[in-house]
């Protein structure tokens, strides 16, 4: 981040603490800030050098807010906001089910101000991006706002996009984008390493991106952080809905994503007594191999319907997906038959905000229908054995993936050698595994012998947080199946 955007990110995020004494948190404040900075935006292309026509009604335009103080303002924005809820396209999504959080006129009157003293679309792309971003990883890094589980740490990401390449002329979707950090990657990847034409530029701004998001304030989050990255027009490139409610009929040739982790269901169902219910949704689907109540197999399934034939894919999955019995083994054996499945990446604990969690990276082709099975090898690099991170005192960067971008070989990965990390395994070794588990591990963990380089008691303790919360949420998993029945 630059030091100037850095700058106007610190100065709107100390008027956060201001307004945190009437009870706004991380999260209410970015939402605000993004109707409040879409409105200005939309007012600063009404004039010179843009001279557009304004996507605004006018009734409810930045001139019609700004220039209102006491409750006449607070009166405006809330009318304002009822308003454009109701519109379609890019404003629709910003404001769909928007309300205001800003209680006091005056607080909200001085956080206007804030906004209007920049003028941003005279800032580059990068730093008003970069601004955005920085806002959005310190409601992140906020642990009560649980906002963390929609953002992926972006070393994460870069290295992922670095090793799938995306093109220009591709078409790239995540079915849960959260906040957009994987197409925003494979858009900045897609600028920066090649030399685009109109109708490629235009391809890449307008229709190769494109996310779902279940959750309506992520969803203007992330549709906000593509606007600011001049990503997306009038139209939203998200769509806000349950994305494995049915097959959307559209086909990607690279899906990058990181699904929820946990079981339950963020959306609240209605059982036959009428009781709202948040239990876990089991898709009937028949583009399914399994029927199951595991979102993250689900996931796994959905992403296999989404890519087009030899299209690509990498998805962030926990643990279980790579060893659970049942419809796990099912989508597994499925999985390694109609795909490639060619390299698996084993990520240390500390690297996500959400606690507890022992997750992977799966890729992996789809191919054409056929009898032969399309995984010959499977090859695993283990990021995960003597390592130690944690989100704050050592934080996964950048140079801590150097080496599996190097051994994944990006240019060509037909052509690999076996490192200390990085171990090949045949379709015939992994039939033999019981229940076809692909949780394999070689490298020998160094804490269990030699007691003398063992991590700090910080990193120390913080493993055993996130284990006891891993074997926690097993615990509530299995409570639940049990009550289910």
């Amino acid at each position: 981040m630059t030091n100037e955007s850095s700058t106007i990110v610190q100065r709107l995020w100390n008027y956060c603490t201001v307004l945190r004494d009437d009870g706004l948190s991380y999260g209410d404040y970015v939402e605000q800030l993004t109707y409040l900075l879409f409105l200005k935006m939309a007012d600063e292309q009404t004039k010179p050098p843009f001279n557009k026509p304004s996507v605004i009604p006018s009734d409810y335009d930045w001139n019609a807010l700004s220039k209102k103080d006491g409750d006449a303002l607070e009166k405006q924005y809330r009318k304002t906001l009822d308003s454009l809820s109701k519109e379609k396209g890019m404003l629709g999504i910003i404001f769909r089910k928007s309300q205001n959080r800003v209680q006091d006129p005056a607080k909200l009157k001085r956080l206007i101000e804030l906004i209007n003293d920049e003028t941003w679309l005279g800032m580059d792309i990068d730093i008003k991006g970069d601004i955005y971003e920085g806002l959005l990883q310190k409601n992140a890094e906020d642990v009560k706002s649980g906002a963390g589980q929609y953002f992926t740490p972006r070393p994460l990401i870069r290295a992922i996009v670095e090793a799938m390449r995306p093109s220009p002329d591709m078409t790239v979707c995540d079915p849960a984008c959260g906040t957009g950090g994987f197409l925003l990657a494979a858009h900045d990847y897609i600028s920066n390493n090649f030399k685009l034409d109109k109708a490629q530029k235009k391809h890449l701004r307008f229709s190769a991106l494109k996310g779902w998001e279940i959750v309506d304030a992520t969803a203007r989050l992330c549709a906000m952080n593509l606007y600011l990255h001049g990503i997306g027009g009038d139209e939203s490139p998200i769509i806000v809905m349950d994305t494995l409610v049915a097959d959307p009929g559209d086909r990607f040739d690279m899906v990058l994503t990181n699904p929820p982790f946990g079981k339950k269901s963020s959306i609240t169902i209605v059982n036959e007594n009428g009781k709202a219910a948040k239990d876990s949704i089991t898709y009937e689907r028949e583009d399914f191999w399994a029927t199951t109540s595991n979102k993250q197999l689900n996931f796994v399934q959905h992403v296999k319907t989404l890519l087009r034939i030899n299209g690509g894919a990498a998805v962030v999955v926990p643990d279980n997906v790579l060893f659970e019995g049942g419809a796990g083994e099912t989508v597994r054996k499925k999985l390694l038959h109609e795909c490639d499945v060619h390299t698996l990446l084993r990520l240390p604990t500390g690297v996500f905000y959400a606690q507890g969690v022992k997750a992977n990276v799966l890729f992996f082709d789809r191919k054409p229908a056929g009898e032969t099975p399309w995984t010959k090898e499977l090859w695993i690099y283990d990021l995960r054995t003597n390592k130690h991170f944690t989100l704050k005192t050592n934080p996964l960067s950048p140079g801590d993936l150097t080496d599996f971008i190097k051994c994944y070989n990006p240019k060509n990965r037909h052509d690999r050698k076996e490192t200390d990390r990085f171990h090949k395994f045949t379709r015939d070794e992994l039939m033999k595994r019981d229940k076809l588990s692909l949780d394999i591990f070689w490298l020998k963990d160094e804490s269990l012998e030699d007691t003398e380089n063992l991590p700090e008691p910080d990193v120390l303790a913080k493993e055993i947080i996130e284990n006891l919360e891993s074997a926690l949420d097993q615990f509530n998993a299995i409570y639940e199946e049990l009550e289910a029945k």
